[in-house]
């Protein structure tokens, strides 16, 4: 059920995007092409607006998610046809809710005004997020309007940084006391406008708002009235400090299926809440990151962006792949001699390196992954060595084996069959090693153990693999 109602949610996004694509192409071409059969500009000019009526009314239908997704779907041009249809009191919650670069493209073509207004419509957590990508002026415009309290809440969420629970927590929670009855907590839920979103418990505090305990809406809503908080509330309680690593906090939502958790100060005051819907934001934007990271790519890159911006994002890391596509190089330049005497050796030694960087890929990633649930301790790091070494090793011998065998048949050499079956093994026994030993040492050094794992892996395995296979055929076989 879980499955088809996601399919059925994407199919969705998608019908809705195409819709947008449709009208916006219908009003490209009667702005370029008027009609020939009634070429009047009055006409012309009635069929332009109402192909933007029904985008206006198709735009104002969706959810500021799936205004993002098309926002960040079309290119640039469009793009911007389409955010000027959305409603001003929309923008903020649609900017906080695309990408990074499309944030910055539409935050490009909106005046001062216009930001301060999309600006004022957010929480103070909510603009800590956008913060970072709004001009100086307009963040000190916002600041001056705000309330003292939301002033001062914006300016402690944007002091803590990036990865932690602070840049993440929601200032918007229901606070009782332990010592009102369940009935006066009843009456005064009831003179709220709503309840804030993902509110599952309400938190429990004394005069000085040091934290007590929770009252779950589950007690609330089935205890007897009469009883006092105290004697429903859960007193233990899973509490975050505004200063933990937000990977370790989505990693408890995640094991103990939480909703909601307080976040806390040194001295168990209550300053604020994590909801779930912003952990699995982080988890989500986390796991970008990651793939983009494995593959040399240091931010998320607008799929519309142009040449030069993308050209930026992607440079670094094709320059190192250069340099060691060129030490490849020379590593077979140096066997020139050998390769001339016995052909075969061309066509068989891409496998040999081809295999080592998948082997060795697969390593990095599942330590990659070890590493950012937290599950790999410094102890364990030479007992992993070992295991993968060991799963190299046996790999190299059962698949080199079989490798060697097709080469013994296809060339009819039982030597150059055993070089590959030995090459290969040899070679997954160093990307075993490198994937190990690549991530530990950026861990160490303080680098994202993800960043280039997957360039640098092929790097060591192409070279690595042609210089072991090369090598061994040219002691072996010349």
């Amino acid at each position: 059920m879980a499955d088809l109602a996601n399919r059925l949610e994407i199919e969705d996004l998608q019908e809705n995007l195409k819709v947008v694509q449709e009208l916006l192409q219908r009003h490209e071409l009667s702005v370029d092409a008027p009609s020939v059969h009634d070429p009047s500009p009055a006409t012309g000019d009635d069929g332009r607006s109402k192909d933007m009526a029904e985008l206006r009314a198709k735009i104002e239908r969706l959810h500021p998610a799936d205004i993002a997704f098309v926002l960040e779907s079309l290119p640039l041009p469009e793009r911007l046809v389409v955010w000027d249809l959305v409603k001003a009191d929309r923008d903020g919650e649609i900017l906080l809710e695309v990408s990074d670069a499309v944030r910055e493209s539409l935050i490009a073509s909106m005046d001062s005004q216009e930001l301060v207004a999309a600006a004022e419509t957010l929480e103070a957590d909510e603009l800590a997020d956008l913060a970072p990508d709004l001009p100086e002026d307009v963040i000190q415009d916002v600041i001056r309007s705000l309330p003292l309290e939301e002033r001062e809440q914006l300016r402690a969420a944007m002091s803590y940084a990036d990865g932690t629970v602070g840049a993440l927590m929601d200032f918007d929670m229901v606070t009782v006391r332990e010592d009102v009855t369940l009935e006066a907590v009843t009456r005064y839920l009831r003179r709220l406008d709503e309840l804030p979103g993902h509110t599952d418990q309400l938190f429990v505090v004394d005069r000085d708002q040091n934290l007590k305990g929770a009252l779950p809406l589950e007690r609330l809503i089935v205890s007897d009235l009469e009883f006092e908080v105290d004697r429903v509330m859960v007193p233990e309680l899973i509490t975050f400090n505004p200063e933990d690593k937000a990977d370790d906090a989505a990693q408890a939502f995640e094991r103990y299926d939480l909703v909601s958790a307080p976040v806390v100060d040194a001295a168990g005051k209550l300053v604020a809440r994590l909801t779930v819907d912003v952990v699995v934001d982080y988890i989500r934007d986390s796991s970008a990151e990651q793939v983009l990271a494995e593959a040399g790519l240091s931010e998320e890159e607008d799929i519309f962006a142009t040449v030069w911006a993308s050209f930026k994002n992607r440079w670094a890391w094709l320059a190192v792949n250069l340099i060691t596509a060129f030490i490849a190089s020379r590593v077979i330049g140096a066997f020139e001699g050998s390769i001339e005497k016995l052909v075969a050796l061309a066509a068989l030694m891409p496998i040999v390196a081809g295999i080592g960087g998948n082997s060795g890929n697969q390593t990095t990633t599942m330590i990659v992954r070890a590493l950012a649930l937290g599950q790999l301790q410094p102890p364990y790091w030479r007992k992993l060595l070992k295991k993968e070494l060991g799963v190299a090793m046996l790999n190299g011998l059962v698949w080199g084996g079989i490798l060697g065998a097709l080469a013994w048949y296809l060339y009819d050499s039982k030597a150059l069959g055993a070089v590959m079956t030995l090459a290969m093994t040899l070679n997954l026994v160093l990307a075993a090693f490198m994937g190990v030993a690549i991530p530990y040492v950026r861990q160490k050094v303080g680098k994202d153990p993800a960043i280039g794992s997957s360039v640098l892996i092929t790097a060591c395995t192409d070279s690595g693999g042609f210089f072991i296979f090369l090598g061994l055929a040219t002691l072996f076989l010349l």
